[in-house]
């Protein structure tokens, strides 16, 4: 079977239903070649998933998206216009980033570090607006941190402070959400409770996920398409039935995979195979 790697990009006439349109884009750190000809779209309202193996260079994707790392070569469209063409403040109104969890903690209160993601409508000579308190309040709703407000972020859990990052990028206001490993180190109800405040941000707010994940498993069952890279590459692109086929899977990881059936999803999911290594208990 022929594995898809051909993500529609839309022309410029098409830009209507297209947020983010990446042509032949590659970066490079110094001599090492990160991204290498980089070419998929993301369309308005859609929940896109990154998947690949380490080192595929998914973060340093994501953070050329947002320019956090400036430089490459090739086109990014942010709404149909070059990324280069955006003042910060102007690209935070339309992308918002979630960062993978790096286990600094701030030292702000909740509402305080919510509140942070109105910056982009702030100003030194300003003060924070009933809109912008409206805004703050609404995010922490959505996301259950509302209940701790007033504690500070190194009083909270991993989980907790995690919704309180979504929250802060939800009180931002952008169409796009960026997210980079929004669950890594969660236990099983925080990984819950993180994926459902993003479905509902994306199913009932309209706002366009992109993420990045290592859980192949997740991307599937929730994601609308999913790009792979594999050393800087578009292995595969499409929906999460192309993907879930061993051949495929095995282009990306390099590994055979074991597949079941979802009991639920109509969709094949990765198992853990018993290894071969595995002796009889004693």
């Amino acid at each position: 079977m022929r594995v898809r790697t051909d993500c529609n990009v839309t022309t410029t006439t098409q830009t209507a239903e297209t947020v983010i349109a990446i042509r032949g884009f590659s970066f490079r750190l110094g001599k090492k070649q990160i991204l290498r000809d980089v070419t998929f779209s993301v369309r308005r309202g859609e929940y896109l998933s990154i998947v690949g193996p380490n080192g595929a260079g998914k973060t340093t994707l994501l953070k050329c998206l947002d320019r956090i790392v400036a430089g490459g070569s090739g086109q990014i469209e942010i709404l149909g216009r070059p990324l280069a063409s955006y003042r910060q403040k102007e690209l935070a109104r339309h992308v918002s980033y979630v960062p993978q969890a790096d286990g600094r903690v701030f030292p702000f209160t909740v509402e305080q570090f919510v509140t942070m993601g109105r910056y982009p409508y702030l100003s030194p000579f300003t003060a924070v607006s009933k809109e912008d308190h409206q805004a703050v309040r609404d995010a922490q709703q959505q996301t259950g941190t509302l209940e701790f407000a007033d504690r500070l972020l190194d009083t909270l859990s991993g989980g907790e402070r995690q919704k309180v990052y979504v929250a802060a990028a939800l009180a931002q206001g952008a169409s796009i959400l960026l997210l980079d490993e929004p669950t890594t180190f969660l236990d099983y109800r925080h990984q819950a409770e993180i994926r459902g405040l993003l479905m509902r941000a994306n199913r009932e707010a309209g706002v366009t996920v992109v993420a990045v994940t290592h859980d192949v498993n997740t991307a599937a069952l929730e994601s609308d398409r999913i790009v792979a890279l594999r050393d800087g590459a578009v292995v595969f692109c499409g929906t999460p039935g192309e993907l879930m086929r061993p051949d495929v899977l095995k282009k990306i990881y390099d590994t055979p995979l074991l597949l079941v059936g979802h009991p639920g999803a109509g969709l094949p999911v990765i198992v853990p195979a018993v290894s071969q290594l595995r002796g009889p208990r004693l």
